[in-house]
């Protein structure tokens, strides 16, 4: 009788661990554990990968060498982190900021150029959006907020009917149209400057392809529930690979 005992007791306790050893861990913490490279995948793309990790895309296309095309293969490794660079190297770069400082200084004119007129070339500002460039991607009820602290509320939820439409918050140009993100479902991802992003997670479908140009307010996708469990859009904003709160910049 305590043989028996003992055997079902271990019986149980391997039936445990064998459905423990099922159990998938969340994504924000396999981005967290990553051993400092990525195994590109079929249709994962520099700002896909980008914004899984939370980085920013520049930086991710630079610490690999990847042209300004941004083109990856599947099975590429990639660098997660800046390679560390050596002292000789560091001190050369700083010599060619300080270089390149020098020689952007304006020089004053000398007396026998005195009467010249001496025209300074203004740099070109970079494009930025303001909150009057944004607007609701959907029409809904917001029943999630975002969160700097929770891993899971990086954007906010807005809760509507299957079909509805999904627009454009701003103009820009669609970098990534696919469902390879985890958790995001069926995902489009729009590129609106070097510094902002914004992405529409959850759609049941689709309505624009990589590298297409979309106005603010264009439809891009119709409303669903890929990827959770009620009829939803989340929607984010990132700020050079970094999650900021849209309501900050959407019109209330």
């Amino acid at each position: 009788m305590t043989f028996v005992r003992g055997f079902i007791l271990v019986l149980t306790f391997a039936l445990l661990g064998a459905c423990g050893s099922h159990y998938a861990a969340p994504i924000a913490d396999r981005s967290k554990s990553h051993s400092g490279y990525h195994r590109v995948s079929a249709g994962e793309t520099v700002y896909s990968i980008a914004w899984r990790y939370g980085l920013d895309y520049r930086d991710v296309a630079r610490w690999n060498r990847v042209s300004k095309s941004y083109s990856i293969y599947p099975g590429q490794r990639l660098r997660l982190k800046p390679p560390l660079k050596k002292k000789a190297q560091a001190k050369a770069a700083t010599r060619t900021r300080t270089k390149t400082t020098r020689q952007s200084t304006v020089k004053t004119p000398s007396s026998k150029n005195k009467n010249r007129s001496v025209v300074l070339k203004k740099k070109p500002k970079s494009a930025t959006y303001s909150l009057r460039h944004w607007s609701w991607p959907a029409r809904g009820k917001l029943i999630r907020g975002f969160s700097s602290t929770d891993s899971g509320k990086k954007g906010i939820g807005i809760a509507g009917r299957a079909g509805q439409a999904v627009v454009a918050a701003a103009p820009g140009k669609v970098v990534y149209s696919g469902n390879g993100l985890l958790r995001y479902g069926k995902l489009i991802i729009i590129k609106h400057n070097n510094t902002y992003f914004s992405a529409y997670a959850h759609n049941r479908r689709l309505l624009t392809k990589e590298g297409v140009q979309v106005k603010r307010g264009q439809k891009i996708a119709e409303m669903g529930r890929s990827g959770t469990d009620r009829t939803m859009l989340h929607f984010e904003i990132r700020k050079d690979g970094k999650p900021v709160n849209p309501l900050k910049y959407l019109p209330k």
